[in-house]
């Protein structure tokens, strides 16, 4: 860390999940940035979260107890990667114009994902960072439950995990659970989790568990089978 990055006026990408809820906490901790805006992409069809379909209400509810105000940015129902990128470029050019010009991920060892976050930010005149990088996977989540921290998982891909991981209270046994071709975090998009309490909220996030649903997704990568499948479950 640059001393002179201390203080900056820093936006956060929150994906409501264990990685951006640790990621989050240790820059606290540090008091090293300046985080007083929670960003996230919501898909404006499904008034939910962007991957991991959480109801906007739920993201609403995380940020009013962690306390940081939070700004969405609304994306169409199947936005292409053009479309994706103008509205990002949009909205984050406003940011820029209220002195935001640090923003930080909760990312932790895919390299493509990171350079391509740079080199999009890197125009704009933003400097990221990511306080997980290249931290042990297993060793991350194990401290993520030391902390007190609890989530809930609630999506799973289909061809790794079965529908019984979803809805799971992510704890030591969860960890022993999985398949050894799962990354302990889901790095790799195995599954995404919702945070509903930890040292970073003021109070719990009530929620009550709805129903499980399956379903599949063009495959982006051809060479693979042509569709992706994902269980979901909806908490309200």
């Amino acid at each position: 860390m640059n001393i002179a990055d201390k203080g900056l006026k820093t936006y956060f990408n929150w994906s409501t999940g264990k990685d951006s809820a640790l990621a989050l906490y240790f820059l606290q901790q540090s008091n090293n940035f300046k985080i007083d805006l929670l960003l996230t992409s919501v898909n404006s069809h499904f008034d939910r979260v962007s991957m991991h379909g959480l109801r906007r209400s739920l993201l609403e509810a995380q940020a009013e107890s962690i306390g940081i105000p939070l700004k969405t940015i609304e994306l169409p129902e199947q936005p292409s990667m053009e479309d994706y990128e103008k509205i990002m470029t949009r909205q984050l050019s406003l940011l820029i114009k209220n002195g935001y010009n640090t923003t930080v991920f909760g990312d932790i060892f895919l390299e493509d994902l990171k350079i391509y976050r740079e080199n999009q930010l890197k125009p704009l005149g933003i400097k990221a960072h990511f306080p997980l990088w290249k931290r042990n996977t297993k060793e991350l989540l194990l401290e993520f439950i030391a902390l007190g921290f609890k989530a809930i998982v609630v999506t799973v891909k289909s061809e790794l995990l079965d529908q019984s991981f979803v809805g799971r209270i992510l704890d030591e046994q969860f960890i022993e659970d999985l398949p050894y071709n799962v990354d302990p975090c889901g790095e790799n998009g195995e599954f995404h989790t919702f945070c509903f309490d930890g040292p970073i909220f003021k109070n719990p996030v009530s929620f009550t568990k709805g129903e499980t649903i399956y379903k599949e997704y063009k495959n982006p990568d051809k060479s693979e089978n042509n569709k992706l499948g994902f269980w979901y479950l909806d908490l309200i």
